[in-house]
């Protein structure tokens, strides 16, 4: 087969985008479900097998180590305050996401400082930061209401979710609200300069219980290399992730077309609700079928409009892989555009490969032990808001991205084995190689070797080996870490809280977590020093000892 007659339509997963967009994706709610029948539809009609695996949003079940939020579906919100009235109907992000119904007429009060909790009694509370735990704090204090609202959101409304439980029902009755930054900088100057009264109506509806969608689908026979992305986030949701989706959907059409039996590999297809649906497809799923993982997140946007550029996740040490590679080298063949004075070749786009860093339901594929990438655009200034609409995205990016997974996928199902061991020796070098410009390699080598032999497995070369395993610990109860399940199983969640704070810090545990797996603890630490460079192993040591302490991980 050769590889330039093989291409996607970029037109055609535009067209995919904006018709999932026009649902309101909200975890738990019904029109997250039926965005999902709608792919299924598609997927019947160009002839890909498929099956909607099934799971619950009822505010009590556990997604791995995720407690599913309540079945939720906003029907009407309304704000105003003197001649200004906003509504669901200019965009259903009024309502923040899981907020409970209710109406309110109070007087504002912003919270610029802690001690402004203190005058929250019988007040409409206004918060720019740390919603979730403000919002406990708004009930508790003994707030009518909460209005959110963003830094950098601008006239768009911010997507800010609250994921409340059935056990958070018991505290949580204020209705909530989101509003654009700039409504809420006239607010906060009104409040300031003397009193600003609102009135508030949130309508919503609280089923027992809603579906989890996940639909699968496969080309071929396994082993797989699969592709993932998540289908939730609000409506328009147009970059995140509704091009992820429908790029997906492509890729299903083009390689239904492409594949034969002479293909090394099958191909699998997974839209999820993010994290929550990675993990409860976990919960059934046959690891050893897949080989990688090549998860689809914000794929469309523009370097104009939303001042993206291309980054490539690589996947950790700890689960390496030459499919990264293989990746990025495609990326960059698909990235050009214009030459330079000397004829090179120039890029469309800022594009970086980036050491593993968490954020996507590549994560989860990792932690089972598959190698999981993902290829983004980011940053993106309308991340998170009603702004994320279709003619902000890049049909150029679409290319790109579309083109290089699709032709990442058919090399490594039908090139021969002596091209991908010599690609594979080629990028092993230059992983070791970057890394051994500033630091030690000595462990990483070992993981690389590893990943190789993994490699060599599914493809059928020879390289790489593994290595008698010493492991740190038992990583019992596999996920995303995070506060709900520390404070469900007895632990001290603002001591997590607080040292996870830092972002690189939170990422790197959970590399740890796959590193302590395999090395005893010295090595690991040696191992995640090698990786990232700098780590504050005592911050690293006592999340270690929480996470032992609440059986999440056995020490051996």
């Amino acid at each position: 087969m050769n590889l330039s007659e093989v291409s996607l339509s970029p037109e055609r997963v535009l067209n995919e985008i904006s018709e999932i967009a026009q649902f309101h994706r909200i975890q738990g709610s019904k029109e997250l479900v039926e965005s999902v029948k709608s792919i299924k539809e598609k997927l019947d009609a160009i002839g890909v097998e498929n099956k909607l695996l099934g799971n619950s949003y009822d505010g009590k079940t556990w997604h791995g180590t995720l407690a599913s939020p309540i079945a939720w579906n906003p029907l009407y919100g309304e704000l105003s305050y003197g001649e200004r009235r906003l509504t669901t109907a200019e965009s259903p992000l009024l309502i923040m996401a899981h907020s409970p119904g209710g109406e309110a007429k109070g007087e504002v009060l912003p919270i610029l400082r802690d001690e402004d909790w203190e005058k929250a009694e019988g007040k409409v509370v206004l918060v720019g930061m740390n919603w979730r735990d403000a919002y406990r704090k708004a009930n508790e204090a003994g707030a009518k209401a909460f209005i959110a609202y963003r830094e950098g959101t601008g006239e768009h409304y911010p997507y800010i979710g609250l994921f409340l439980t059935k056990d958070d029902l018991e505290w949580a009755e204020i209705p909530a609200v989101a509003v654009p930054e700039s409504v809420a900088k006239v607010m906060i100057s009104k409040s300031l300069k003397g009193s600003l009264v609102v009135n508030l109506s949130v309508e919503v509806e609280t089923p027992k219980r809603e579906d989890l969608p996940m639909l699968y689908a496969t080309i071929g026979e396994a082993p797989y290399l699969v592709f993932s992305a998540h289908i939730c986030h609000p409506k328009p949701g147009a970059n995140d992730n509704a091009s992820g989706s429908a790029m997906l959907i492509e890729l299903a059409r083009t390689l239904s077309r492409a594949y034969n039996d002479s293909f090394r590999f099958g191909f699998a297809f997974l839209w999820v609700p993010e994290y929550h649906g990675t993990q409860a497809f976990f919960e059934n799923a046959r690891p050893g079928e897949y080989y990688t993982d090549i998860n689809l997140d914000m794929v469309a946007g523009s370097p104009d409009r939303s001042g993206s550029t291309l980054m490539l996740v690589r996947t950790p040490l700890s689960r390496f892989s030459v499919v990264p590679g293989l990746l990025e080298n495609f990326l960059l063949r698909f990235n050009i555009k214009g030459k330079s004075f000397s004829g090179s070749e120039l890029p469309a786009m800022a594009l970086k490969a980036y050491p593993y860093e968490m954020g996507s339901d590549h994560d989860v594929f990792n932690f089972f032990g598959i190698p999981g990438t993902m290829v983004i655009t980011w940053p993106d200034r309308f991340y998170h808001s009603s702004g994320d609409t279709v003619e902000k995205l890049s049909l150029e990016t679409i290319v790109i991205i579309g083109n290089a997974v699709l032709h990442t996928a058919i090399y490594l199902a039908k090139n021969e084995k002596g091209k991908l061991m010599n690609f594979a020796r080629g990028y092993t070098m230059k992983v070791l190689g970057e890394l051994a410009m500033n630091l030690e390699t000595e462990e990483s080598e070992r993981l690389v070797m590893r990943g190789l032999a993994r490699d060599s497995e599914f493809i059928g070369f020879e390289l790489g080996h593994s290595f008698d395993y010493s492991p740190w610990f038992e990583w019992k109860v596999k996920g995303v870490i995070n506060e709900r399940l520390i404070r469900a199983r007895g632990g001290d969640t603002e001591e997590f809280k607080k040292l996870t704070e830092d972002r690189k810090t939170y990422a790197q545990l959970h590399e740890l977590l796959m590193l302590g797996e395999l090395l005893p603890k010295e090595r690991a630490f040696k191992a995640l020093g090698e990786e990232y460079g700098r780590v504050n192993k005592g911050k690293l040591e006592v999340l270690i000892e929480i996470l032992n302490e609440i059986g999440v991980i056995t020490l051996l």
